[in-house]
């Protein structure tokens, strides 16, 4: 082939590169790092367009991204600048449109990812060729946002409604040779690279040309999406419903494919523009893009040189089989890494089998994952009772009882038996790292990996960076986070590490609202109003009270004891009630259904008065704010002592971990919307009436005065 022509749309510098190979112009989007959809990458595709359009010596356009990717989406930060109201938003449908109205055939040839306004773009074009390792979605659900150019409009008329709906309210990333059994892309061009892309685009082009192929606009495309039975949608909304409480977007996207189907594409695709407008502006969309962007963000290790070698792990051993141990090692199968899983008797590795199993089972009957994927993921699960059969292991997790004994000797052994350069990790919930460390001989080797549980399900990891945990050790854990599907964020070394130090904080205060003249399912009720969910004490009779009894019973010589201290939990477990698993803790149960228990209300009564404390009827919204800024309080002191490398790691953590509403933003971001300055006012209120339990923090104060964490933390 000849290249006849090159260079830029308009002579000067520009995000779009020209190309004319014969008769068929390559329009190549240069916009690194992500060839992000900004206004001036769409400004030049629609003046491309014109140009191809007005051109007798062009027949048809390819339309490319250059480098790694096509489209990553749009420019998010643009979400930022000021609407000037629905024409403003129209013009920035332009390039859309002339792409779409395009006199000339129009291919649109994917590599890397085509995502949000990326595959918008390419679904305006007549068709699509792509490598076979491209990903195709619409995932601006996750920001808070629906697809504002026709993506709710144009993909259903491709994989009909029902499937629509799925990938669009999920974000899902649909991955090349689905993406062509769908019909969303036309061709899979053999290759991986740039030049294997230009050229098979430029021969699918070329044949379309010389067999005559229609301009076929998908919006002209009809099939799917007639006669679609209306309660397909509301059988949608119905199930989706509990999942959606308190969002927009995803409520938006199911009007906008059920007007796909029902209106006009006139009326539909300015519906989709209304729909996006609303969400733009809801302040659910600036919660959910912190989110996004600090999830990235949590990924990088401050002060640590970006050179710094992340040993590969191909093998994990984990030690424990018991509830945790059997999710861990299913997060690693899950993700292909063959597990060795030590115990210390041949029952307790059977008990532990027999739960990963029933796991698996579980999976397999929701439809989750394919029989042949459960049986592949559960053979790469091995146990052992012997340690020098994990030695060879790259990684090794100990997953054991939570006792700073038990685990010192776990830790002596593994040091006996691991390989050189091998990493120690512990599951540790609550315990210093440092002193497990000092069991072994490599304390750079030793490192926290705090799962939660189930671990094969829930997405946070909490990597806990102990005194002397090396660079390459915390790179290496960090970077298998994202492999095993995990959001990992770094904490350091203290009691709680950042999730349970804040929990047991906000759950203190809870405790002392029982007492003050809440009981347990009205402040239940209402932080699950606020969209946490499940409330604190629901909570604990779930995950077992007798667990958080023995910590206390530990730490109870070294509490100090001028500080307010309720007896209300501890009291529970002398009765014997331990929660949902003994049938009674703070609710009573009938199987898993909890009731409130009149024996428990009169339990917190009585205890209140023998601490002097009169009880009062309390707001459900003095309760949510008292929790919530308890959350911050104790958060502002992680960040102040070091703790915690970022306000937003925070968010990331209580977000991926403890189920803090994702539409809200996360703690501190919650904090910021409401006003530091407030928070930092109740926070002092409630120091004069509830004492040192509230003692001032003066990085509260500072982000208080400065408006921001950041500008508090200088970062």
């Amino acid at each position: 082939m000849t290249e006849q022509a090159t260079g830029s749309t308009g002579g000067s510098a520009t995000p779009l590169q020209y190309r004319q190979i014969g008769d068929i112009a390559v329009l190549i989007i240069d916009n690194p790092p992500v060839n992000a959809l900004s206004l001036a990458v769409r400004t030049a595709i629609a003046e491309a367009i014109r140009k191809t359009d007005a051109d007798p010596s062009v027949k048809a356009v390819v339309l490319i991204g250059s480098g790694k990717t096509f489209i990553a989406g749009a420019d998010i930060r643009e979400f930022n600048l000021q609407t000037q109201g629905p024409p403003a938003a129209s013009a920035g449908r332009a390039a859309y449109d002339a792409v779409d109205a395009s006199k000339k055939l129009c291919v649109a040839a994917l590599h890397g990812t085509a995502l949000g306004g990326g595959l918008e773009i390419a679904l305006c074009c007549h068709y699509r060729v792509a490598l076979p390792a491209v990903k195709v979605g619409l995932p601006e659900v996750l920001l808070g946002l629906i697809p504002g150019a026709g993506g709710t409009q144009r993909l259903p008329r491709l994989v009909g409604a029902e499937l629509a709906l799925d990938l669009i309210t999920q974000g899902t990333h649909v991955e090349g040779s689905r993406a062509a059994a769908l019909g969303i892309v036309d061709e899979l061009i053999p290759g991986a690279g740039f030049d294997e892309l230009l050229d098979g685009a430029v021969r699918f082009t070329r044949q379309a040309l010389e067999g005559r192929r229609p301009l076929r606009r998908v919006r002209d495309t009809h099939g799917k999406i007639k006669h679609v039975n209306p309660e397909v949608f509301a059988g949608f909304r119905d199930k989706n419903a509990k999942k959606w409480s308190g969002l927009l977007a995803p409520w938006k996207i199911v009007d906008c494919i059920e007007a796909a189907c029902n209106e006009s594409w006139d009326v539909a695709y300015a519906f989709e523009l209304a729909c996006f407008l609303e969400c733009k502006e809801s302040p659910q969309r600036g919660a959910l893009s912190h989110i996004f962007f600090a999830e990235r963000e949590a990924a990088k290790i401050p002060g640590l040189a970006a050179d710094t070698r992340a040993p590969p792990i191909n093998s994990v051993a984990i030690v424990g089989a018991g509830t945790m141990g059997g999710g861990i090692a299913m997060a690693f199968a899950n993700s292909g890494i063959p597990v060795r899983q030590l115990e210390m008797s041949e029952e307790a590795l059977q008990r532990g089998s027999a739960i990963v199993s029933r796991n698996y089972e579980t999976s397999v009957s929701r439809g989750s994952m394919s029989r042949a994927k459960a049986d592949e993921n559960l053979r790469r699960i091995r146990g052992t009772l012997s340690y020098e059969e994990i030695g060879s292991a790259d990684l090794v997790i100990e997953a054991v009882f939570e006792d700073l004994g038990v685990k010192q000797d776990v830790f002596r052994k593994l040091d006996e038996v691991m390989k050189p350069g091998a990493i120690l990790a512990t599951n540790t919930s609550t315990i210093d790292i440092d002193k497990i460390a000092s069991a072994t001989t490599r304390p750079e080797s030793v490192v926290g990996l705090h799962f939660f549980s189930p671990a094969n399900v829930m997405k946070l990891l909490e990597v806990v960076r102990g005194a002397q945990s090396s660079p390459q050790t915390l790179t290496t854990s960090m970077g298998l986070a994202k492999r095993i599907g995990k959001v990992a964020v770094l904490a350091g070394n203290c009691d709680g590490f950042i999730g349970n130090r804040i929990l047991a904080t906000y759950a203190r205060e809870a405790e002392f609202l029982l007492e003050e003249g809440a009981t347990p399912w009205q402040v239940d009720a209402a932080l699950k109003q606020f969209g946490l969910p499940m409330g604190m004490f629901l909570m604990r009779d779930m995950a077992g009270l007798d667990i958080g009894w023995r910590v206390r019973q530990r730490r109870e010589a070294t509490r100090p004891k001028h500080l307010r201290h309720s007896r209300v939990a501890d009291l529970i477990c002398e009765m014997g009630r331990f929660g949902q698993k003994t049938g009674a803790g703070y609710y009573k149960y009938d199987g898993r259904e909890a009731t409130p228990d009149p024996q428990i209300e009169q339990l917190i009564i009585d205890a209140a008065a023998k601490a002097g404390i009169e009880r009062k009827p309390i707001a459900d919204a003095q309760i949510v704010q008292r929790v919530l800024i308890a959350m911050v309080y104790e958060a502002a002191k992680i960040l102040e002592e070091g703790f915690a490398s970022r306000a937003s790691d925070i968010d990331v953590t209580y977000v991926y971990g403890y189920g803090f509403p994702r539409h809200r933003g996360g703690p501190m971001y919650w904090a910021e919307q409401q006003g530091l300055a407030k928070i930092r006012d109740k926070a002092l209120a409630y120091h004069e009436i509830h004492g040192d339990h509230w003692k001032p923090v003066a990085l509260l104060a500072k982000a208080a005065a400065a408006g921001s964490w950041k500008a508090a933390l200088g970062r």
